[in-house]
């Protein structure tokens, strides 16, 4: 069973040190140094201090003028002189040192975490939009994602100043009729290109948002979920650098066609930023020959992940040599022509073969066949299933499908435009492995973000929203590229550095926070940013 509670020590110097400990059991496992105090004064002001440390958030109640009986230095025994011992009166109580007074905390401001955002925030110029409304939604997103509504005790909670409800409001209704989100897309690039320099590849998926809300519009369809959810939705496509940067975000309708939002992204992007000569990195579920056709003519080489059902064809002359013997990591190039007629192209494609994808692979298709052969000889529920066919009216185990998946274990397929002479077949492979960087920016709009479920009704609100998740999502990904930490661990840590504003007898005094060795140096990591 652990305990918490505050102690008094005297240091060598002769003066009294605050401290908050925990312990559990007769162990000690970590003390919190409040400060040291000299004076009466002093030392009611760190005991005042440490109690808000020992109850965070817990309010007094104030019953005005009182006579306190505040602690004094003397009563701890102070071993660094050998005064004689003080006479003890029984009678009469503990001596008192006659000093009357109130003092109470007012406020506990997390000043280092407040700090850290906002120089982030301007760092990335979106001070450009001059709207403290919108500021604020987006700092206190990233401090606790919650309602716009309740953005307000967020930002009470770690005692910083804020604009009011209305103002709020009137924030998310100029951030959609102004276009904030061109303007943020603009000011990351900027960034970007200042700082790290924008490289040539940008990577891009979509996700789907949820909506609290079971009726459909024109936007919020159910559609194709990735987590098997029936609820309205939308589509969001987001575009970043090989960093996980984000550069670009834009909204579909719910029962919008995966591949048919890569383009429109695309485009945009394009126009926004006068940018062609640039490398697409994008998943198998962006391929389609229009899409490739479409991207090319717009000036982009891509990178795209290919479907595995033409791999026995274009890698015929192989499996005729030598079956499906490879070696870990060799890489086989073929060509293809995709698309119909006089729009078909030649496309370059390149495969690679894995020992631990083999692994995974067969042990995927191990428990498919076993679930297929469930399902055939009636000991299952029939469904569907990747290794059942329908004979007549009865279920049966497809060996053929079987003996096609076990001989394509361990490949893994790509298709690009880019010349062998420019770019090789490993290069290719290692652009296209950059691509876990937009899923984990979609998971920190989903977490850490908590970008869904969305309560929005409105079409405007709901790009206002997103506009704050695009915001907080780039600030986001900043202090981690600087800190080496997750975003949650960065808010947790520097949102327990609280500095202590006290008043006694109509006069204020601030303590500032104890800050330790450690996050010192992760400050120090953040500010040089």
């Amino acid at each position: 069973m652990g305990s918490r509670f505050i102690r008094k020590v005297r240091t060598a110097s002769g003066a009294l040190a605050v401290q908050v400990v925990d312990q559990i059991g007769r162990t000690t496992t970590s003390v919190e140094h409040i400060g040291t105090a000299n004076t009466d004064a002093e030392l009611a002001l760190l005991l005042r201090s440490a109690e808000q440390r020992l109850h965070p958030g817990q309010q007094a109640f104030d019953f005005g003028e009182m006579e306190q009986e505040p602690a004094s230095p003397g009563e701890v025994a102070d071993w660094t002189k050998n005064a004689a011992l003080p006479k003890v009166t029984p009678d009469r109580g503990r001596p008192r040192t006659g000093a009357t007074g109130h003092a109470k905390v007012v406020a506990s401001p997390a000043t280092e975490l407040w700090d850290i955002l906002t120089a982030a925030y301007a760092r990335l110029g979106f001070e450009v939009l001059d709207d403290e409304g919108f500021r604020a939604m987006v700092l206190a997103r990233l401090i606790e994602p919650t309602s716009k509504a309740d953005t307000i005790r967020v930002l009470d909670d770690i005692s910083v100043p804020h604009p009011s409800l209305r103002t709020l409001f009137r924030s998310l209704h100029r951030c959609h009729n102004e276009d904030y989100k061109d303007t943020l897309a603009k000011a990351m690039i900027a960034y970007r290109t200042q700082t790290v320099g924008l490289g040539a590849m940008i990577m891009y998926d979509v996700t789907t948002l949820h909506f609290g809300s079971k009726k459909e519009d024109d936007l919020r369809k159910v559609g194709m979920s990735k987590e098997h959810r029936v609820d309205p939705q939308i589509q969001v496509g987001l575009l970043v650098d090989p960093a996980g940067f984000p550069l670009e975000m834009h909204m579909f309708a719910g029962n919008k066609a995966e591949t048919t939002t890569i383009v429109p992204v695309v485009q945009a992007f394009q126009e926004r930023h006068g940018i062609t000569d640039m490398v697409v990195v994008a998943d198998a579920g962006m391929l389609s020959a229009a899409n490739l056709t479409a991207l090319e003519d717009a000036g982009f080489k891509f990178i795209v992940g290919s479907r595995m059902v033409k791999a026995p064809y274009d890698l015929q002359e192989h499996f005729d040599t030598k079956g499906n013997r490879f070696a870990n990591g060799q890489i086989l190039e073929s060509k293809r022509v995709m698309g119909i007629g006089a729009k078909g192209r030649e496309r370059r494609v390149i495969y690679q073969w894995s020992a631990k994808r083999f692994v995974t692979d067969n042990r995927n298709i191990n428990l498919m066949e076993r679930r297929a052969m469930d399902i055939a000889e009636g000991t299952s529920q029939l469904r569907k299933a990747r290794f059942v066919k329908t004979t007549g009216t009865k279920p049966a185990v497809d060996e053929a499908r079987i003996e096609r998946a076990r001989m394509l274990a361990g490949l893994k397929g790509y298709v690009t435009n880019i010349e062998q002479s420019v770019m090789k077949g490993q290069q290719v492979l290692d652009s296209y492995h950059d691509l876990w960087q937009v899923e984990a920016s979609f998971r920190m709009t989903k977490s850490d973000l908590s970008a869904r479920p969305v309560f929005h009704r409105e079409e405007d609100a709901i790009d206002a929203h997103l506009t704050v998740v695009f915001a907080a999502l780039a600030i986001g990904r900043h202090l981690q590229e600087l800190s080496g930490m997750s975003l949650k661990r960065i808010i947790t840590d520097l949102k327990s550095v609280r500095s202590a504003k006290i008043q006694v007898n109509g006069d204020y005094m601030v303590i500032p926070a104890d800050v330790s060795a450690e996050l010192r140096e992760l400050l120090k990591k953040l500010k040089r940013g």
